[in-house]
């Protein structure tokens, strides 16, 4: 989709801040969220793909005040509400309602380690590439209403397919649960000057992790 979160080539958002020795977490309490975020997920109630569509359909201004695991805790909040793991009423009081019912299994420190362990999105499917390397390709020009992994400024770009990784699941379906969609991905190099324009280097380059249904032929 389109929105705030997609910020590659945008101007005016200020110097990248590079923090050296940069902590994990900068607070307990990001380190608490992290946790939270991986214990939920052991339950198989929404995917990778939804978990970042999540965070990306957060308002504009609430997106660019929150800190990295503030939108992390949002959307926390906002699944199990949607997922039925909590209600609502749980969440601003802090404490269970008399007689809710419990998630199963239950995430212990025995099995926590098991629970935890993400699935791949890569897939063993045989499905044929629809396109080989070495071959010139263009992005598509697409503006989706929902999550796509096709960044906004390589749209209607050239590019030469640099390697094909094989087949994954297609994160445009599987964020709204309408199936994996297995294909092949490919790492397309861009020249920058394809992307940015003249004021960018002519030896620089870019690549760029893409599925088939990004892509079409030149």
């Amino acid at each position: 989709m389109n929105g705030v979160h997609d910020m590659g080539g945008h101007q005016g958002m200020g110097p990248i801040q590079y923090e050296k020795n940069e902590p994990v977490f900068h607070a307990a309490w990001e380190g608490r969220v992290y946790a939270i975020n991986r214990v939920l997920g052991a339950w198989r109630k929404w995917n990778l793909d939804a978990s970042r569509h999540g965070v990306e359909t957060l308002p504009a201004a609430d997106y660019l005040r929150m800190s990295y695991y503030e939108r992390w805790l949002e959307r926390l909040t906002e699944f199990s509400i949607k997922f039925g793991l909590v209600t609502r009423a749980e969440i601003e009081s802090g404490k269970p309602a008399p007689g809710s019912s419990k998630v199963k299994p239950p995430v212990t420190a025995a099995n926590v380690e098991a629970a935890l362990i993400r699935a791949s999105a890569r897939r063993t499917a045989v499905v044929p590439p629809r396109f080989a390397v070495g071959q010139h390709v263009r992005a598509r020009n697409i503006n989706p209403v929902g999550h796509t992994r096709l960044p906004r400024y390589a749209r209607a770009k050239s590019g030469v397919i640099d390697r094909d990784h094989g087949v994954f699941l297609f994160p445009d379906t599987s964020a709204h649960f309408l199936g994996e969609k297995p294909q092949h991905v490919y790492s397309v190099r861009f020249s920058a000057r394809e992307l940015w324009g003249d004021q960018a280097k002519p030896q620089d380059v870019v690549y760029l992790d893409m599925w088939d249904d990004y892509l079409e032929s030149t």
